[in-house]
């Protein structure tokens, strides 16, 4: 992390942040898009994340099935990934081997063709990935909590997208999505690796800069009433298993909350890993495991903060324990809720939570791909600098403030409570 950072703006708008590292004789490129299924209307929900899919169906340069083959004969990866603000694309390649990937991620910005059958191809792929999500009871419960959370902000629907939109949209409602987001001066590139800052800036201006600036994407400018009172929610289902999942009104990735909140979720659920290519750590430590698991009441425990453009949620799910009722865990959570509320945590608890949040931070900072993916990241709903203070930032929180974010977010007014009540049937959880 003491690498210097190079960052250059095109003047077509495109940002360029490049990380010279040279740990492992390794490239990981990144190519970020502000734009994701906040920037979706009803009718065209889903399109994001479709788009992302056309995104590996080839241009006339570099038809379908010839990258694949390329890059996994040279020893690379490459991957995308569509979310809530952004939609990114990596690829990470032995060094001497980064050109390919430089050319054709330059080629797709404008040159992905969405013909007619790849497209119908494609709306079979989707609809059967929503399918099966459907068939899982975590994912309907999410989907109905968030819903339920979100009654105005464009945040209300999965990244996936509304079946109806799915079975409906058309290729010249993707191609246009493309076409307005995929545009220079929308885009973040971002390189870390082993390579010479200014041979590669050279080589990245010669792909790039003839690229026309666009518009100025369109923005959805719907902010979320404050939430006046608990929403509860439930769903039932096949399956034996019963789930429970809290989900409080939580602030944005940029807001001087985010850091204390993100400790008190360590105190109470263990750390979350803001890098989603990322792993975990135990959480057997926190609170609301030694509260539910280890009395029984719940299976396992996790929780959730994630770093976004605009406020969206903190959430705690919960798997209950077979001999136990969703009312009696729900009892027990508030317990522990309240205890949150009322007391600052005690300096040991306290000091252990920081310990664990930046320790789950650092494994996901590692790697070369981990650096690139940061570099990016923190643009989408920052800056790099949120990036590189942010170990400070957790060392700095006190039990106060820890407390005070409790009595701020936490408070049963600004929750969603949602029950998966299982019907039995003998389905399988997923």
């Amino acid at each position: 992390m003491e690498n210097a950072l190079t960052k250059v703006q095109l003047p077509n708008g495109l940002q360029v942040m490049l990380k010279e590292m040279h740990t492992a004789p390794l490239i990981s490129q990144w190519m970020w898009y502000r734009v994701g299924s906040r920037d979706e209307a009803t009718g065209i929900t889903g399109a994001s994340h479709w788009v992302e899919h056309m995104q590996f169906k080839g241009t006339p340069t570099y038809p379908a099935g010839m990258l694949d083959k390329a890059i996994s004969r040279d020893g690379g990866i490459w991957n995308a990934l569509t979310y809530l603000d952004w939609t990114t694309y990596l690829t990470t390649v032995p060094a001497d081997k980064i050109n390919l990937a430089m050319q054709l991620e330059a080629d797709r910005m404008v040159n992905s063709t969405f013909e007619p059958d790849e497209v119908a191809s494609e709306r079979t792929v989707i609809v059967s990935e929503r399918q099966g999500n459907e068939n899982s009871p975590l994912f309907r419960l999410d989907e109905e909590v968030q819903s339920a959370a979100f009654r105005v902000h464009p945040y209300h629907h999965e990244v996936i997208g509304d079946m109806a939109d799915l079975e409906s949209m058309q290729r010249d409602d993707l191609y246009n999505h493309y076409r307005r987001y995929y545009v220079p001066n929308n885009a973040v590139l971002t390189m870390a690796g082993d390579f010479e800052t200014q041979t590669m800036l050279k080589r990245i201006r010669k792909l790039y800069e003839g690229i026309p600036a666009g518009e100025q994407p369109p923005r959805q400018t719907r902010p979320e009433p404050e939430q006046s009172g608990e929403r509860r929610i439930t769903v039932e289902g096949p399956g034996e298993t019963i789930f429970v999942k809290a989900a409080y009104q939580a602030p944005q990735g940029g807001h001087p909350d985010f850091s204390a909140l993100t400790v008190l979720d360590s105190l109470l659920t263990g750390p979350s890993n803001l890098n989603l290519f990322g792993g975990g750590i135990s959480n057997n430590t926190s609170r609301l495991y030694q509260a539910l698991v280890e009395r029984e009441l719940a299976v396992s425990v996790n929780g959730g903060l994630q770093a976004t453009v605009d406020p969206f949620l903190y959430g705690i799910t919960i798997t209950v324990h077979p001999d136990r009722s969703a009312e009696e865990l729900i009892a027990a959570l508030d317990d522990e809720i309240d205890k949150a509320l009322q007391a600052v945590p005690q300096k040991d608890d306290l000091a252990r939570a920081v310990k664990q949040a930046k320790a789950l931070f650092a494994y996901g900072s590692e790697s070369i791909t981990n650096q690139a993916f940061w570099l990016g990241f923190a643009e989408m709903f920052d800056n790099y600098e949120w990036f590189t203070s942010y170990l400070d930032k957790l060392a700095a929180v006190t039990p106060d403030d820890v407390l005070q974010v409790a009595q701020t977010y936490l408070r049963p007014q600004k929750r969603v409570l949602g029950i998966y009540q299982a019907t039995g049937n003998g389905a399988s959880n997923g």
